[in-house]
């Protein structure tokens, strides 16, 4: 960095915007501990009952136009506060993005989910992200997507997540812009997201000396791997938006490579729905959120 920029060298670094960064030996943890006491403290839930997910998994919260209407300042503030935790915590990351689909009109329902993910980071404060300092440099990526998940306009939610080696670098989780007519179509349309990140990601590493051939997607359908490998334009795929096909092209050009994961092995899951507890916990831990303790 020195050697490209003007910079003064002013020690270890283990604090930035919020960022709690403790550096070891054997890697680097990322943490926002400080961050989610003060939080809990500016809006007065350090004493709640503690909760072991952020979302229960047989929630679907809509517009709850009967229910009453709660403090819509308070609400997109907690919603903010939350958004800016997600660098750090990507278990959260679906649930505060479902939660801030509802900040135009608040109602109880959408404050008790939001209290909800704060009772969790009360009961799991220091989870962070560890990047050890032995892993491989291979680039892959796992893409997913749930089928009309919501309630209002039944659009489906894509969730992706890249790896660098057994290092998590890159998550997301986000509503499609149409409504899929199938689940194929909506896994397809996740896979193109995916594809566009890791592209970009390739394009960085090689900035720093890094080459990547081909790159690994990994989808639980296997209908979708088939129409990324397939040129022919069947009928029922026809309606699909032309530029979601361009992942074609970069499959043919072997920038990447669609591979079949078991869904019980699809880390992307944990982005696109609410999960049972075990489920949760056990792709929490594959994502590489830990706790130095």
């Amino acid at each position: 960095m020195q050697g490209e920029f003007e910079m003064s060298m002013m020690g270890e670094l283990s604090f930035f915007l919020g960022l709690q960064i403790k550096q070891m030996k054997d890697g680097t943890f990322i943490n926002q501990a400080k961050y989610i006491k003060d939080m809990l403290n500016k809006f007065g839930l350090e004493n709640t009952k503690p909760q072991a997910t952020p979302m229960s998994s047989s929630t679907k919260l809509d517009k709850d136009e009967g229910s009453k209407c709660v403090d819509s300042k308070l609400y997109r503030s907690m919603i903010g506060s939350l958004l800016y935790l997600t660098a750090s915590r990507p278990d959260i990351l679906f649930s505060v993005c479902l939660c801030a689909r509802f900040q135009a009109s608040p109602k109880e329902s959408h404050l008790i989910a939001v209290k909800r993910i704060f009772r969790y980071l009360r009961d799991t404060p220091c989870l962070g992200l560890w990047y050890p300092r032995v892993s491989t440099f291979n680039l892959h990526a796992y893409s997913d997507a749930d089928y009309g998940g919501c309630k209002i306009d039944r659009k489906s939610t894509s969730g992706t997540c890249q790896f660098l080696g057994s290092m998590l670098i890159s998550w997301f989780s986000k509503k499609q812009n149409s409504v899929a007519l199938s689940t194929t179509e909506a896994e397809y349309i996740s896979l193109g997201s995916c594809c566009a990140q890791v592209l970009w990601m390739k394009q960085q590493l090689l900035d720093y000396g890094v080459k990547i051939e081909t790159i690994p997607l990994k989808c639980d359908n296997t209908s979708a791997i088939c129409l990324t490998k397939n040129p022919i334009q069947h009928s029922r795929t026809k309606h699909i938006e032309i530029r979601h096909h361009f992942i074609r092209d970069h499959v043919l050009k072997k920038d990447v490579a669609i591979e079949y994961v078991d869904t019980l092995n699809q880390l992307a899951d944990i982005f696109t729905k609410p999960l049972d507890k075990e489920r949760f916990w056990s792709l929490r831990r594959e994502l590489g959120l830990t706790s130095l303790s």
